[in-house]
């Protein structure tokens, strides 16, 4: 039952009271005792309490043009009633349609932008072919947007070359970076594509044009 006091018997009743035969079977052109077409809304719309209704419902069954209005009425408020919740339906399906596309895109798309900063200043420089395996790995993620590497202390300014291997010396990058001293930084800022790196231990290799490489441990989260 609704707020209103009506009922899927209520509304049964009021239909049986009044019969398909009411249409024709009294006429009243002087619409003598006709309660409105205020009333006939309310009592169609469900906006009258079920008790005040009822005292109408004796003049509807003597009444062919009040029941016609009556029947207008109905029909006239099924349709917006039905209007009203095609549309809310229409809103839950789009809102749920695009909280899911959203959620979609979230998940393939990385979330962070940020730079990534390797600090290489009080690094050693290595010897040989391979990384100091005393120092600890540097740490990247494989949605960073680019890399800012401060380079090792007393590092010339000018072209470097750069790329990032497997421990097995595979190159996953490279690049060509222009290094640049600011405030007696040496840095140098090159933007990778590590998104399809697999997580694990790497190697960072940097080469100042026409010296040796240099070799860091390279931790990719």
């Amino acid at each position: 039952m609704n707020a209103k006091g009506y009922s899927e018997r209520d509304e049964k009743r009021i239909l049986d009271v009044l019969g398909r035969g009411l249409l024709k079977e009294f006429p009243n052109p002087e619409r003598t005792g006709c309660p409105g077409p205020d009333v006939l809304k309310r009592i169609t719309s469900h906006d009258m309490p079920l008790a005040e209704a009822e005292k109408w419902l004796d003049h509807l069954t003597s009444c062919s043009p009040c029941y016609r209005d009556f029947s207008r009425f109905q029909a006239t408020h099924q349709r917006r009633r039905t209007r009203t919740l095609l549309a809310i339906a229409a809103s839950v399906l789009i809102v749920a349609g695009v909280t899911g596309w959203a959620l979609f895109l979230r998940q393939r798309q990385p979330l962070a932008t940020e730079a990534a900063v390797l600090d290489l200043r009080n690094r050693s420089i290595p010897r040989g072919t391979e990384p100091n395996p005393v120092e600890p790995p540097l740490e990247v993620a494989r949605n960073a947007s680019y890399l800012e590497i401060y380079l090792p202390l007393g590092s010339s300014d000018g072209p470097y070359n750069l790329r990032i291997t497997t421990t097995r010396g595979d190159p996953i990058f490279t690049t060509v970076g222009l290094a640049k001293i600011k405030e007696g930084l040496t840095s140098v800022r090159v933007e990778p594509n590590l998104s399809s790196a697999t997580p694990g231990l790497y190697v960072l290799q940097l080469q100042k044009v026409g010296s040796a490489w240099n070799r860091y441990p390279l931790q990719i989260r």
